[in-house]
């Protein structure tokens, strides 16, 4: 994956290898998904948690291996900032 944003001031390039994806998901803190858990509706509530959250993104990697090259964010605005997201 690849984060590109621009601005006047800026130029920011980040590229994400797929496997910290999964990596990352792991170090989330427990409070993070206590506040997601307390604002999701009550039948679904039980779903959010990290092991959950770990086994969708390792669902989704092969997704985004199949789609590489991918843009699924653009977006320029009138002032001139540019974000841009690529699988």
């Amino acid at each position: 994956m690849r984060i590109r944003v621009r601005t006047k001031d800026i130029r920011l390039f980040i590229p994400i290898p797929d496997a910290m994806v999964g990596f990352a998901a792991r170090f989330i803190p427990e409070r993070a998904f206590e506040e997601m858990r307390a604002g999701t509706p009550e039948p679904y509530r039980s779903l959010v948690t990290k092991e959950n959250i770990s086994m969708l993104l390792g669902e989704c990697l092969e997704v985004i291996k199949e789609n590489k090259g991918l843009e699924v964010i653009h977006v320029e605005a009138a002032d001139g900032t540019f974000v841009s997201i690529k699988l």
